[in-house]
Parts: structure tokens; C-alpha cells; sequence
């Protein structure tokens, strides 16, 4: 179980998306579709994978989890013991609603004082009614941008996180299409 389990996570890093029925059967050296179909179910129960509101399989827990050891101080240095106080997947951690979430590349450095740097990641759920002070990926008048969400007078503004640009009004039209969830940075 665990090699074809390996073949489906080797599939997903090198082509970004989950493999078909056809393409597991092929990959795998499977028979038939319903030998897939039950593979899939034992994945589906075991939390690895998942299926969309469309029935596409998507990735749940395909890169385990990592232990959750405690709290380490940010301030000045305390005595601490390492304790296992339980174990989370990153996605758990960072992903409510798979079928609406995505990751983006940053460019730029306008929200830098947000701790948004370029070359990160960020998470961003769709579907969301943002909220005043929300970071949201937004059209705006034709074009696409990551800026805090703000709302003065009944009016929708956009906000860098950066003092060496300016507040972003739109001229004909805003549209937000994503909230930002979370930020990933790999050093």
C-alpha cells in the first residue's frame, strides 16, 4: 500500500495535480477501474485524499504530519522543555476549505510591512466575503493586485503595506476574488 501511495505523491510534486482513475490504473499496473475505485476509497479513509465538489481527487494529507512540540519565546530567552503536545499536517494547519484554496507566487514589495516578501507564497481562499482589513487578491480595473481591503464612506479602497506607495481607488471596478489565509517562506 505504502509504494503506491508513493508513486500517487511522486505523481502530484512533479505534475502539481492529482492523476485520474485512468492514470492510476496505468501507473499502478492495475487491471481495472474498480481496482482504482477501491484503492481510492482506502486513501479517502485513511485522510490522504479527498474528492472536490466536482468528484476530482484532491490531495488531504498526502505529506503527513510533523510534530507540534510547544511554544518557543519570540522575546527574551525562558527555560523550556521540548513536550509532544500533538502532531499537525500543514494543511490542516493552514487550509479550511480545499476546493476553494490556492497558492499564489508574490512579486513585489508592497505589502512587505504585512511580512509579505517577494518570492513567498501565499494561501488564498475563495469564495469569502472580505472583511475590513482583510489582505485580498483583487482585479482592479483590469488589473490584479494583493493589498489590504479598506472601506471609507460606503467606498472600497485598496491599502499597500508599504510607505513608498500610495492607496489603490478604483477608477471603474474592484473585484475580490480571494482572501490571503497565510504566507509560506522557505529559507
Amino acid at each position: 500500500m505504502n509504494n503506491y501511495k508513493d508513486k500517487i505523491i511522486k505523481f502530484y510534486k512533479n505534475t502539481k495535480r492529482m492523476p485520474s482513475y485512468a492514470e492510476i490504473m496505468n501507473m499502478l499496473g492495475f487491471k481495472s477501474k474498480n481496482s482504482v475505485y477501491k484503492l481510492v476509497n482506502k486513501l479517502i479513509l485513511e485522510g490522504m485524499l479527498d474528492k472536490d465538489s466536482s468528484g476530482r481527487l484532491v490531495p488531504k494529507k498526502l505529506f503527513g504530519e510533523v510534530p507540534l512540540l510547544g511554544l518557543v519565546e519570540a522575546g527574551f530567552p525562558t527555560a523550556a522543555e521540548e513536550e509532544l503536545v500533538d502532531t499537525m499536517s500543514i494543511d490542516e494547519y493552514l487550509i479550511e476549505r480545499k476546493e476553494a484554496t490556492y497558492m499564489l507566487e508574490v512579486k513585489g514589495d508592497s505589502m512587505i510591512d504585512a511580512g509579505i516578501q517577494e518570492g513567498d507564497l501565499v494561501i488564498v481562499e475563495r469564495g469569502i466575503e472580505p472583511k475590513i482589513g482583510n489582505i485580498v487578491i483583487a482585479e482592479v480595473d483590469g488589473g490584479w493586485t494583493m493589498k489590504y481591503y479598506r472601506k471609507t464612506d460606503g467606498k472600497v479602497w485598496l491599502e499597500p503595506a508599504n510607505k513608498k506607495y500610495g492607496p489603490i481607488y478604483p477608477e471603474q471596478d474592484l473585484k475580490v476574488a480571494a482572501i490571503v489565509k497565510g504566507v509560506v517562506r522557505k529559507y
